[in-house]
């Protein structure tokens, strides 16, 4: 048996994969980043991961001991060097056992969608990055964090769907569909009184506000023009993500390079459509593929790699028929 972890801002998923290829466990609990003000620190991440691996167990109907290798792929890892030994210490306080590794949830998203081959993948969900990898060679562009950064994630474009609601409100901004759907959406007596909503009762929460980008979706296919231009700059945003992660690699030009994506963001056709309109305009080679497999599946195909005993062709192939939803990776959406 072999277990993924994919951390994420809203949600931690646990897949146990067997050396066939079948999925014999899933579960999942709340997000594992603790970065956010919003968290109560660093311990929420075993916290999480003992409840899924409880419950992972729990639905495999094995022990912790029967588990061959896992791989937890933790939002934020590597971020912050002094949390790195707490990290690292934390699934062996849950498993009970050495036979793991940890790095950034990245690697999952990376290993799901292509495989675990040369290449690139884009993660926008609560927040947004890339990770590749050439030759052996690994590069990570993006994921600088909500404040300043992560552009093109949910969070990035619910920030963009709030600034426009408060624009539209004080008639800075002709008023669009968008304001109307805050405004149910939030169940707003006064349009001020998102302010209370997002800063005293959610406390900024940064998994709350990602969510919005749901009601940006809807508001785009309502018509509304602000609401779909910040989709398209979603997409393109992405795009100069894989772009510089490109050059960081050493791609030759005119080389082949496989990208893929994961993340709930995606899920937005328009922002799908303007990250491959973009990525054709930067570089002719990119091949745009679909995910393989949903990145909490790649990291259990990554445990089974640093075991040393990777799934065979069939295995994998066993593994490519169960539906990958783009649904995700960090956020799930949001």
């Amino acid at each position: 048996m072999f277990l993924g972890v994919d951390g994420g801002g809203t949600k931690t998923a646990f897949c146990l994969v067997d050396r066939d290829g079948r999925t014999v466990g899933q579960a999942r609990t709340a997000g594992s980043y603790y970065f956010s003000e919003a968290s109560d620190g660093i311990g929420l991440v075993e916290r999480a991961l003992r409840q899924g691996v409880d419950a992972v167990c729990a639905d495999a109907g094995i022990e912790p001991s029967d588990i061959a290798y896992a791989f937890f792929g933790l939002p934020g890892y590597g971020e912050a060097p002094g949390d790195i030994p707490v990290l690292d210490a934390a699934p062996r306080a849950v498993l009970g056992h050495d036979r793991y590794a940890c790095d950034n949830d990245m690697v999952c998203g990376w290993a799901g969608s292509l495989g675990a081959v040369d290449g690139i993948n884009v993660l926008s969900g609560t927040g947004s990055m890339t990770y590749g990898e050439r030759s052996g060679r690994g590069a990570r562009v993006g994921g600088w964090g909500e404040l300043f950064s992560d552009e093109g994630s949910a969070y990035w474009i619910a920030v963009r769907g709030l600034n426009a609601f408060s624009r539209m409100s004080d008639g800075r901004m002709p008023e669009g569909p968008l304001a109307e759907v805050f405004r149910r959406h939030l169940s707003l007596t006064s349009d001020l009184n998102v302010i209370d909503i997002v800063f005293n009762q959610w406390h900024g929460g940064r998994g709350e506000i990602a969510a919005l980008s749901r009601r940006v979706v809807e508001a785009a296919d309502l018509g509304d023009e602000c609401a779909a231009a910040i989709l398209a700059e979603a997409g393109r945003e992405l795009a100069l993500l894989v772009d510089a992660t490109r050059e960081r690699l050493g791609f030759e030009p005119g080389e082949p390079v496989p990208v893929s994506y994961s993340g709930g963001t995606f899920t937005a056709g328009a922002v799908l459509d303007a990250f491959t309109r973009e990525m054709k305009n930067l570089y002719t080679g990119y091949d745009l593929r679909r995910p393989l497999y949903e990145p909490v599946i790649g990291a259990a195909l990554y445990a089974a790699k640093l075991a040393g005993t990777p799934l065979d062709r069939a295995a994998l192939d066993r593994l490519r028929s169960i539906p990958v939803p783009t649904t995700t990776g960090e956020g799930e959406g949001e």
